[in-house]
C-alpha cells in the first residue's frame, strides 16, 4: 500500500507522529532539556520558537559524527537549542551563540548554567550581524547554525562563510514555511529573506563556493524544513 494513503494532513496528526518516534529514539539521563522549556515559558519566552527535540537531536549527532569543536548560532532565544549542541561537543570545545534580546540572553545563560555546560557556552548580546562582522576568530568555526530573523538570513549566512572552516557545515533553519516560500503572492519580510538567501546560494553554488540541500521536515512544527550547506 502507499503510505500516503494514510498519510497525517493536520499539525495535531504530525505532532503525535513525531512524539512517537521521539518516544522511541530520544531519551534523557535527567530533566535538563525540558527543565529548560518549562523556564523558558516561565519567563514569558515564546513557546513555538524552540527547535523540536528531534531537529535537537539531530544537531547533537551531526557533531559527534563530524567531531565538531567549535560551533557558532545565531538567534540563542532560551538556549534550548545550544544546549543540544553543547552535550555533543567535547569539553574543551568552545559555543558562542548571539542573541539580540537581553532579556531572552539572561533566560538562555540561567538555562545552559543550570545544563552545566557554563564554561564551554558563551552568550553575546546585540544585534546578530554587528556582532558577526566583528568577529575575527584565530580559529574558524566548525559549524554555524542559523535560527534567528529571517529576513536577514542572507546576511547571516554571507558572514556564517567567513567565519566557518573549508569543509565547515551551516545549518539554517525554518526555510519551507509551510510551502509558501514558492509562493510569490507571499510577500513578508521573513519570506522574501528566504528567496534571497536562496538567490545567493545559487550564486554561491554556481562560483563552487558553497554546496546544499534543504530537508524538508514535518511534526509539531508543522511544515516546514531546513538547508544544510557545506563551505567548499
Amino acid at each position: 500500500m502507499d503510505p500516503r494513503a494514510n498519510a497525517p494532513s493536520s499539525i495535531i496528526e504530525w505532532t503525535e507522529a513525531e512524539k512517537y518516534q521521539n518516544s522511541f529514539l530520544i531519551h534523557e539521563e535527567d530533566n535538563t532539556l525540558e527543565f529548560i522549556l518549562n523556564n523558558s515559558v516561565a519567563h514569558g519566552l515564546p513557546s513555538h520558537m524552540p527547535v523540536s527535540a528531534g531537529e535537537g537531536k539531530f544537531l547533537n549527532l551531526l557533531i559527534k559524527c563530524l567531531g565538531v569543536k567549535r560551533v557558532l548560532e545565531v538567534g540563542t532565544l532560551g538556549g534550548y537549542s545550544a544546549i543540544w549542541m553543547a552535550k555533543a561537543i567535547p569539553e574543551d570545545g568552545q559555543l558562542v551563540t548571539l542573541e539580540l534580546n537581553d532579556t531572552y540572553a539572561q533566560v538562555a545563560k540561567e538555562n545552559i548554567k543550570q545544563a552545566g555546560f557554563e564554561a564551554r557556552c558563551q552568550v553575546i548580546v546585540g544585534p546578530a550581524h554587528k556582532t558577526l562582522t566583528n568577529m575575527q576568530p584565530d580559529i574558524p568555526f566548525d559549524l554555524v547554525f542559523i535560527d534567528a530573523d529571517k529576513k536577514s538570513y542572507p546576511a547571516y549566512f554571507r558572514e556564517a562563510k567567513r567565519l566557518v572552516k573549508k569543509g565547515g557545515v551551516i545549518i539554517v533553519d525554518n526555510v519551507i514555511r509551510y510551502g509558501n516560500v514558492h509562493d510569490k503572492a507571499v510577500n513578508d519580510e521573513n519570506t522574501v529573506g528566504i528567496r534571497k538567501l536562496l538567490a545567493d546560494l545559487k550564486e554561491d553554488s554556481r562560483k563552487g563556493e558553497i554546496e546544499a540541500t534543504t530537508i524538508p521536515t514535518v511534526g509539531e512544527k508543522g511544515f516546514d524544513g531546513f538547508l544544510y550547506a557545506i563551505r567548499k
